[in-house]
């Protein structure tokens, strides 16, 4: 028996630790020889050209690391961005990488910045997690001897994202992780729900409920983009259980109806505002808010960039904030300077989520509290295909992918918390 199928086969930590590693894994991957496969120009940079499935070699444990028998993992859009090699080529972050690492400049970049597996081989300074451990992968790779850590890893010097800008990430049968980015996986969920939530969750939290975020309180009006995305589903139901007044924003009817099953009462039609680029847009959008709840939004949750990123500093109300995280649509962002500064509103920088805001997520999540926005799952075989669909925005919710687990719907340890909250909630963007 391999290791991989000791794991599926649910082995015992004593059999995992005695079976050896393999040399090689199965993995989705880049080759750095096929950097320059898109003319700049080029219309439709289709990420099924560079997103390959095949062996890699396995890399030495560092001390503090751990070797992961992954189970399953999800689609990011960092993902979509390394397989269109922008905004810059993700070979250029494992050199760079590699100058004090070298294990990470390989002619092969493992992506994946989501999963969950087994715990299958421990550093030998790693001293919470044990072999047979199930656990989920929070993305934020960090030197842990770095001070600024105890105050909030998101600002040490050396911040990573892993999958992204380190190698060896959870696309894969196998991932290497430091122990620092490790959690219990939630009980009641199944593998590929365990393994769509740790990125967009945590950095949904960050932005909207964690101290270095926008402080969201009760009664707070929030606006958000892209409500059932990957980061919006999240975003919604943090701001329903946090007494907020979520308001959300879709491009279509039936996006429109998952949120109102999702208990977001009000809802603003994308299609009605198609150029966002004046001040005549802004003020219909504005009216659209007040409108359904009386009042402009104290927050405004951004994450799609350029096509939205005047609207939301116009929209957000007078001491307001507009907390961003990205900039999907593009990062050359135009906003009139007058709404901010007249108006004393502020722009929140937030990238991702440190070690606690992460396990903060993640207890809501093993509470019942919080639910995966899981919506599709791929095998890892069709990986390309899962990035695609992420690529063409053909998704709500969370796009999994099935590496080790033979198929849906294992991994559950806790039916009795499953059974309270209900298949209709756990499985909502199914």
């Amino acid at each position: 028996m391999t290791l991989a199928q000791a794991v599926v086969a649910g082995a015992e930590p004593a059999e995992l630790a005695r079976l050896d590693v393999p040399t090689t894994y199965r993995a989705a991957h880049l080759r750095k020889d096929e950097v320059g496969t898109f003319d700049p120009d080029e219309p439709d940079k289709d990420v099924r050209r560079t997103l390959h499935v095949g062996e890699v070699p396995m890399p030495e444990l560092a001390e503090d690391e751990v070797l992961v028998a992954v189970m399953a993992s999800a689609i990011n859009f960092n993902t979509v961005w390394s397989a269109m090699f922008e905004p810059i080529p993700t070979f250029a972050f494992l050199e760079r990488f590699g100058r004090t690492d070298p294990r990470h400049d390989l002619p092969t970049h493992v992506l994946g910045s989501d999963a969950a597996g087994v715990i299958v081989r421990t550093g030998r300074a790693v001293r919470r997690w044990r072999v047979g451990d199930r656990v989920v992968t929070s993305p934020a790779y960090v030197d842990g001897e770095d001070p600024v850590v105890q105050h909030d890893g998101m600002l040490a010097a050396d911040l990573r994202a892993w999958g992204f800008e380190t190698n060896f990430g959870g696309l894969a049968d196998f991932a290497v992780v430091k122990a620092t980015q490790l959690l219990a996986k939630p009980r009641h969920l199944t593998w590929e729900e365990a393994a769509c939530n740790m990125l967009c969750a945590s950095t949904a939290y960050r932005m909207l409920v964690g101290e270095r975020g926008a402080r969201m309180k009760q009664g707070d009006v929030v606006l958000l983009w892209g409500a059932t995305g990957g980061l919006g589903g999240y975003g919604v139901q943090l701001v329903l259980r946090g007494g907020g007044i979520p308001v959300g924003v879709v491009s279509s009817p039936a996006k429109a109806e998952l949120l109102r099953r999702m208990g977001c009462r009000h809802v603003v039609d994308r299609a009605q505002f198609d150029d966002l680029s004046d001040e005549k847009a802004w003020r219909r959008l504005g009216a659209e808010v007040r409108r359904q709840v009386g009042e402009d939004p104290a927050i405004v949750f951004e994450h799609t960039g350029r096509e939205t990123f005047g609207a939301s500093v116009y929209v957000a109300r007078r001491g307001g904030s507009v907390v961003t995280c990205g900039s999907s649509s593009g990062y050359a962002h135009e906003y009139d300077n007058r709404h901010l500064w007249m108006k004393l509103k502020r722009i929140i920088g937030s990238h991702g989520a440190n070690y606690q805001e992460c396990h903060e997520i993640n207890r809501l999540i093993s509470l019942g509290l919080i639910h995966p926005t899981l919506s599709t799952v791929y095998p890892l075989v069709e990986a390309a295909d899962a990035a695609r669909a992420v690529q063409l925005n053909q998704h709500v919710g969370k796009v999994g992918v099935l590496a080790l687990a033979p198929e849906e719907g294992l991994g559950v340890e806790d039916h009795e918390l499953r059974e309270r909250i209900g298949e209709d909630r756990l499985r909502l963007f199914r």
